[in-house]
């Protein structure tokens, strides 16, 4: 029915030191003092009450240690991630040209800008409906850096409206930040950032007039979208603005897929701006990520087949035949 952990210290007296169930394979042990020998026995109980008692082990102690051994996989891991970041990081400032595949969402950038800036128009950037803690909501900043760096050589009026008052003031800096680095910190304007409302459906309504009233010829939705994503899309395509769209919410994507242009789906939002700036660390970092997962990808078919070849005993029958 159940198994009752006994311990006793030294040469004292058997304790209950715990209750394990009838399917339990183990049981750990959190009360011990490290330095003290202590000694364990199982009672096994019945469904009727008889009790068996096991031989008692030989003594044991704890003891402090510097690594929980059972997370040496995640160590390996790690080690392995950060060599393959830093070696590619070393490549890309050595001047290696990484290859990094097309994306038509980020190939149509300069395209957008430039429209905006033949036509005489605004450009909007919209970062999301989501907190600064948020990691698209880092990303689809990074992104708006390099396009403002876009609209600063271009000398285009670009404007970012803010549903947060944290991602306003980032967003902000941001694009100063960009101004500054084109050399054109004169042509910053204070007022193409701001903050509308912190409600998202009053917010995407807010958005929305803008684009009807001001009609930009490019609208950029980077960042995590929810309900209001549909709201946005389309009433952008209704103004016949080019759209370039990205979120990481699998959800919100098939709004953008038929709304947009084009579409950034998931992580390539994330590689957005490693992309445009091919800046070396942004870059290497990128290609030192897609080789963990690549092996990690390998690691789990080789897992899977190892397990499907297990579970059917082919590896039993085909080790026996080879001898080994």
């Amino acid at each position: 029915a159940r198994y009752r952990i006994e311990r006793a210290e030294e040469e004292g007296p058997f304790e209950e030191s715990g209750i394990a169930g009838r399917v339990a394979d183990r049981y750990i042990d959190e009360e011990t003092s490290d330095g003290v020998a202590y000694r364990y026995r199982v009672v096994s109980i019945a469904e009727n009450g008889m009790e068996s008692v096991s031989a008692p082990s030989q003594p044991v102690w704890s003891s402090p240690q510097w690594f929980d051994l059972k997370l040496v996989g995640v160590a390996i891991a790690f080690l392995t991630l950060g060599g393959l970041i830093g070696f590619f990081i070393r490549s890309a400032r050595k001047g290696v040209d990484l290859f990094v595949r097309k994306i038509a969402g980020l190939e149509a950038v300069d395209e957008a800008v430039g429209r905006a800036t033949e036509m005489g128009r605004t450009l909007l950037y919209v970062p999301g409906t989501g907190y600064i803690d948020n990691i698209g909501t880092v990303a689809s900043l990074n992104l708006l850096g390099e396009v403002a760096k876009k609209t600063a050589q271009y000398g285009t009026r670009i404007r970012v409206p803010n549903r947060d008052p944290v991602v306003y003031t980032v967003a902000r800096e941001v694009v100063k930040g960009a101004y500054t680095s084109s050399g054109v910190p004169d042509a910053y304007d204070p007022e193409s950032v701001f903050f509308l409302v912190q409600d998202a459906l009053a917010y995407a309504g807010a958005v929305s007039g803008i684009m009807v009233r001001e009609e930009p010829a490019a609208n950029f939705f980077m960042g995590p979208f929810f309900g209001e994503s549909l709201i946005l899309a389309e009433t952008g395509a209704a103004t016949g603005a080019i759209q370039i769209a990205g979120t990481d919410q699998p959800t919100q994507l098939p709004f953008f897929i038929v709304a947009c242009d084009y579409t950034l789906i998931g992580e390539e939002l994330y590689a957005a701006s490693a992309y445009i700036a091919r800046e070396p660390l942004m870059l290497g970092a990128l290609k030192g990520q897609d080789w963990g997962k690549f092996i990690l990808m390998v690691i789990l078919l080789f897992g899977s087949i190892l397990a499907v070849l297990t579970g059917l005993d082919v590896g039993r029958i085909l080790f026996s035949t080879t001898g080994s």
